[in-house]
């Protein structure tokens, strides 16, 4: 049974800044990549970000320069620092992994940026 914890979401004002975490755990093939993806109400799933076991790193667009994914592949972790946030970033972020198999989810975590 893999699961995906998600953590560090929360209410934050316009230009503040959150770190979301997401630890792995359970047993799985080779982890291919960790990502991040995020769902706005009335909205379709997109990806945020995404990085490789090698380190290769992708990312939407309307978040370069402003988050920064990173993983820690001993601990299973896969992180996402959010700064200058925009109210068009609240959504629901959600935990991704992909390994020689299968792909998982996180149960998601709530990004609200609001005055």
């Amino acid at each position: 049974q893999v699961q995906l914890v998600e953590s560090g979401g929360g209410l934050v004002q316009p230009g503040g800044s959150l770190r979301l975490s997401c630890v792995a755990s359970g047993s799985f093939f080779r982890i291919n990549a960790m990502g991040w993806y995020r769902q706005a109400p009335g909205k379709q799933r997109e990806l945020v970000a995404s990085i490789t076991s090698g380190g290769s790193t992708n990312y939407a667009d309307s978040v370069k320069g402003r988050f920064t994914i990173s993983r820690d592949n001993a601990k299973n972790t896969v992180y996402l620092q959010m700064n200058s946030l925009e109210p068009k970033d609240t959504a629901a972020y959600y935990c991704n992994l992909k390994s020689s198999i299968t792909t998982y989810w996180g149960q998601g975590t709530q990004v609200t940026v609001s005055s």
